[in-house]
């Protein structure tokens, strides 16, 4: 009876590759050479391998916020910060890039640097609720929100929002 690692090697080899990726952002050519795979294989398992992890640690860690966690966020806004109605701070932030072949000015943004574009929703205690990674330096923030799928939730309204409290009354 003979046992068979190739299963355990090629799962050991894809989580090194990917590991290696994320952690150092070397190219998928420089992947490719340090780990004897050729260049698509590195591209192929990085996308199959960030998808999965995406796909099984977004729903415990950013779940769909409802109605209640909405009236949650907008309670910890009021009592932090006094802002009633209040549902999540967004910003944008550029993460720099080397600018990808054949790319001309798309990743290229107005603080004169290649990027990509990292939208974030924040709570009041500064836990990420949203996030939309990986629009192009070159887009404005308005462009940017639109395309997101927090943007077009908010126009279709879908997001299950709960109505707006009445602002209490100040002394």
């Amino acid at each position: 009876m003979s046992i068979s690692f190739e299963p355990c090697q090629l799962i050991t080899e894809k989580n090194s590759t990917n590991i290696m990726y994320l952690a150092t952002g070397n190219s998928f050519r420089s992947l490719a050479f340090s780990f004897r795979l050729v260049f698509r294989t590195v591209r192929c398992i990085v996308q199959e391998t960030c998808v999965l992890i995406w796909t099984l640690l977004q729903p415990q860690f950013l779940p769909k916020p409802d109605a209640e966690l909405w009236a949650k966020i907008a309670d910890g806004y009021f009592s932090k910060w006094g802002f009633p109605n209040c549902i999540g701070s967004i910003d944008g932030k550029h993460i720099p890039l080397t600018k990808p072949p054949i790319s001309g000015s798309l990743y290229y943004n107005y603080k004169g640097f290649f990027s990509i574009v990292l939208l974030a929703v924040a709570d009041a205690f500064g836990r990420l609720l949203v996030v939309d990674i990986g629009s192009y330096g070159s887009c404005g923030d308005g462009g940017i929100f639109s395309a997101s799928c927090l943007g077009k939730h908010l126009c279709e309204g879908s997001l299950d929002i709960p109505a707006a409290k009445k602002i209490p009354e100040q002394n």
